[in-house]
């Protein structure tokens, strides 16, 4: 038996950049140890499986060493596999049940629109060798559900860190958001899960619904554009709306095959 798999280039308008995201589209659940060995197969930071269930569609996200509770790229990536596809039209609203609640997509020419729960950081008292983990000094350190969030001193230091990834690895969370201003974009940010899997995540939706209302609150604006980084990048527009982060991004479908294990 072989099963369809389509590969996503996630938060941009071009191929090999952005973030890649395998996608599966089942017409059931599928058995654990397969969807863990498959993302595991795949080795992308994020393979999402699809079925179908009650108004929209059951969404799990697995890197290939854990299951992940929140994840934008590959939210992305599947609602533009359901439209690209055919099993929504454009105008239908994607609707996603997941770990993190229902997640709804919606579809504007070449942008999808996501809504996600801001995810907001307090300041926390940063860890014994995060400093020396990022090589760096610190200018703040926060913390959410998931991570820390480092602002560090300007856009060219944030470009030219090489972390310490066995360090980072020790940190009690799954990654390690760091970010500051920008000459181009309101902000730009990398993103570190070692211990997740993931040394460098190239695009990451869900540290965004942090980033969001952080920068927010500094710019005194509710919309604006960050850019990720990463060797890859990508451009991600958030709007802050109270508990919830619209997160925008394009994608670009650059593989369709077949798993035939």
């Amino acid at each position: 038996m072989s099963v369809r798999v389509i590969q996503v280039d996630a938060f941009t308008s071009v191929p090999f950049a952005g973030n890649p995201a395998a996608v599966f589209v089942l017409p059931a659940a599928a058995d654990e140890t397969w969807m863990r060995n498959v993302a595991r197969e795949m080795n992308l930071s994020e393979t999402a499986y699809l079925h179908p269930e009650a108004d929209g569609y059951r969404l799990r996200w697995l890197t290939p060493a854990v299951e992940v509770d929140l994840c934008g790229h590959a939210t992305l990536a599947s609602a533009h596999v359901l439209w690209e596809e055919g099993h929504l039209t454009a105008d239908q609203t994607a609707r996603f049940y997941t770990r993190s609640g229902l997640l709804t997509c919606e579809k504007h020419g070449d942008w999808i629109e996501m809504d996600f729960p801001a995810k907001l950081e307090q300041p926390a008292d940063a860890p014994a060798q995060l400093a020396e983990a990022l090589g760096t000094e610190l200018k703040y350190v926060g913390r959410n559900q998931f991570d820390y969030l480092v602002e560090v001193a300007d856009e060219e230091t944030l470009r030219s860190l090489k972390p310490n990834q066995y360090l980072l690895r020790q940190m009690p969370v799954r990654g390690v958001i760091v970010t500051s201003r920008s000459s181009k974009y309101d902000f730009v940010s990398r993103f570190f899960a070692p211990g997740a899997g993931v040394d460098e995540d190239p695009v990451t939706g869900s540290a965004h619904t942090a980033l969001a209302p952080f920068w927010g609150q500094k710019l005194g604006k509710t919309e604006m554009t960050g850019f990720q980084a990463s060797a890859r990048g990508g451009v991600v527009k958030v709007h802050v709306a109270g508990d919830r982060v619209i997160l925008s991004g394009q994608a670009v479908t650059v593989l369709r095959g077949e798993l035939l294990a």
